[in-house]
């Protein structure tokens, strides 16, 4: 009988931790910046909340990031959302996801440095987990 009720007790625990747990860690809580194109990544994919950094940047409008450029210059009224970032920033040869480093380091750091306000560092952004 005893044995039961301690049985009963732990599945209870579990359950509740289970319950407890879950929530803080669903797919629209935490999102990290992942592209295909990064097969072979010395670190983990930025952790991004889309909404929450929106919100706390008072960004408004979604070609800020989803933008789209012509000729060299930024097109104002277009978004590129529902694209990825590989699609626009090509792989090089030799180099396969420098192009795309380099677009997701000059729009999110730079951003970061011009406002003062953001990780700009590798870890900051790329936890190892």
């Amino acid at each position: 009988m005893r044995k039961r009720i301690v049985a009963l007790y732990i599945g209870i625990a579990v359950l509740v931790s289970m319950f407890a747990l879950v929530p803080a860690y669903t797919q629209e809580d935490i999102m990290s910046l992942e592209d295909d194109a990064f097969m072979d990544r010395q670190r983990p994919a930025a952790v991004f909340n889309h909404d929450q950094h929106n919100e706390k940047a008072e960004i408004e409008e979604c070609n800020v990031c989803h933008h789209i450029y012509e000729g060299g210059k930024w097109v104002e009224d277009e978004s590129s959302e529902g694209q990825g970032c590989s699609d626009c920033h090509n792989v090089e040869e030799g180099h396969p996801t420098r192009p795309l480093m380099k677009a997701y380091h000059d729009l999110c750091k730079q951003c970061h440095l011009d406002n003062d306000k953001g990780p700009v560092t590798c870890g900051e952004c790329h936890p190892k987990q």
